[in-house]
């Protein structure tokens, strides 16, 4: 690991920390090119709410499948090995995907299948990404790594929808082939990587093995908390599967449009990104991270409810800033408290509850809105998450009582 002085933004002062955001930011933003792409592609096919549903169906499946066999990986090979081959696996996705939308055709099995694919390039990749991180920085470093790395994924969800809605303008095929670069760009990026990867000895797998992460979070109540709010309280007030509904029949603002709703929230998560990069969250993280959650509901009612652009911007943004709030202090939670050893299995089932609560998100929010209507699951789900906030206040005290985010000690 290249040293660093310490300081609030010195985590770009290590050469692989660098490495490590060049890999994380094409890949990010092929990977939000692509969503927009694909959720537009879909629902112009079918114009059926489900069917958006069966998007997020097909990814996450994938996910709950392999995350402990994922996380196992992570923690006995090379996860930068491991990064290279998963992003490998994207770039034919990303391939298949191109020529589907080149060869035309109405039907969209071929396209979930080819996201089932991408789904489980995601399922091992997540766990490698987010064990790899902390053996890069010193630990004085850490919550400035962590802040940088989440803001800058996010820039790349505020880029990666509005480049993907511009690029449909062109065909699909050209959102799929400059996503395809993208991933060759990480590919690149990774094996420039030179930090020692540190994992656990090499050993066979078994069922404790694999149980383990699961038995780390079960021992420790604040990141079960943290962890199980953040997947219920996004898994009921996620919109974000709808939004080809608002745009196309509510909003009416067409793909670019749909670009710019779906970068809205990373940019509020931005904004507090940078700030959380330079600026310790303080005293009172539990606390910080429950009322982060109540805006989040609150931010996703009113958007429901909007028939205004501007205003519905105004409402994803707000919503995106608030569960930035959140994703810090699980994040910290999670890689401060996990020793190395454990990372990868820890960082998996953090991924699982984390791609349930968006992918199986985007299926609960398809399926209520074939139910009630777009408005009427996107309301519904914001009161849903309100619900959850105040039961995890009685349920978890643990997690209400974290305090300073720095004071946090591997197990």
């Amino acid at each position: 690991m290249t040293s660093a002085s310490t300081g609030p933004g010195n985590a770009f002062a290590v050469r692989d920390f660098r490495f490590f955001v060049a890999m994380r930011l094409p890949a990010s933003l092929a990977i939000q090119m692509q969503s927009v792409a694909v959720g537009w592609q879909v629902y112009d096919l079918t114009h059926k709410a489900i069917s958006l549903g069966y998007v997020g169906l097909a990814q996450f499946l994938p996910i709950f499948g392999f995350a402990l066999l994922a996380g196992h990986v992570a923690d006995r090979f090379d996860r930068r090995r491991v990064l290279t081959a998963c992003l490998a696996l994207q770039l034919v996705a990303s391939a298949l995907l191109f020529f589907l939308a080149r060869r035309g055709g109405t039907e969209v099995w071929p396209i979930y299948g080819v996201l089932v694919l991408f789904g489980i390039a995601r399922a091992f990749s997540a766990p490698a990404t987010q064990a790899l991180l902390p053996g890069l920085v010193p630990q004085e470093s850490l919550g400035s790594a962590f802040a940088w790395n989440s803001s800058l994924f996010q820039t790349m969800t505020i880029a990666g929808p509005a480049v993907g809605g511009l690029l449909y303008g062109a065909g699909s095929d050209v959102v799929y082939a400059v996503s395809g670069v993208m991933f060759a760009v990480s590919i690149l990026a990774t094996l420039a990587i030179g930090a020692p990867a540190r994992a656990a000895a090499s050993r066979g797998v078994s069922w404790e093995s694999l149980i383990a992460g699961i038995r780390f979070i079960r021992a420790r109540p604040e990141i079960l908390g943290a962890i199980s709010l953040d997947l219920f309280a996004v898994l009921f007030g996620g919109a974000a599967a709808l939004l080809p509904v608002y745009a196309r029949d509510i909003l009416d603002i067409g793909p670019v449009g749909l670009g710019l709703l779906r970068s809205a929230p990373a940019l509020g998560a931005v904004l507090v990104g940078l700030f959380l990069a330079h600026r310790s969250l303080g005293r009172h993280a539990g606390r910080t991270m429950f009322a982060g959650v109540a805006v989040f509901g609150v931010a996703t009612i009113v958007f429901g409810f909007s028939t205004n652009f501007l205003l519905s911007l105004a409402a994803l943004a707000t919503l995106g800033a608030a569960d930035m709030v959140s994703v810090f202090v699980r994040q910290n939670l999670v890689l401060r408290a996990t020793p190395d050893a454990m990372r990868g299995r820890v960082n998996a089932v953090n991924f699982l509850f984390v791609g349930a609560s968006n992918e199986l998100g985007e299926m609960e929010s398809g399926l209520t809105a074939s139910w009630f209507g777009a408005v009427g699951a996107v309301v519904a789900g914001g009161v849903g998450t309100l619900l959850v906030m105040a039961l995890w206040l009685w349920r978890f005290p643990a997690l209400k009582n974290v305090d300073r985010l720095e004071d946090i000690q591997t197990a």
